[in-house]
């Protein structure tokens, strides 16, 4: 019975180490996504900024078409790059909360045998 308690015990105090370990992760994590997403919406301000202001100075439609197409091109190369950045960082994020668990769920789940 005191065994059975013991290995109850640990268990638990294994589950516990695994959560707070996870969080710090998902808290790291979520605080790169955050500092992330804010200079992505500080370069872009910027950029639009820069946009408005070449484009108040134009004399010519063509050069202000001209200027508009740098801008959208630059801003969908831009907002690509950003999802592919910001998926990465999720994934990595995913993968950091669920290191701690890996050990606890290889001794949870049995192994299938290899074919």
């Amino acid at each position: 019975m005191i065994q059975q308690f013991e290995t109850i015990q640990k268990a638990s105090k294994e589950n516990v180490d695994a959560a707070l370990k996870a969080f710090g992760a998902t808290s790291k994590g979520v605080q790169s996504i955050a500092v992330e997403a804010t200079d992505y919406a500080k370069k872009s301000f910027e950029a639009s900024t820069a946009t408005l202001e070449k484009l108040a100075g134009v004399k010519t439609f063509d050069k202000a078409l001209e200027i508009q197409a740098d801008y959208l091109k630059a801003s969908f190369e831009g907002a690509v790059a950003q999802l592919t950045k910001m998926g990465e960082l999720y994934t990595a994020l995913a993968k950091d909360a669920y290191k701690p668990f890996e050990g606890i769920v290889s001794k949870a789940v049995p192994t299938a045998p290899k074919a």
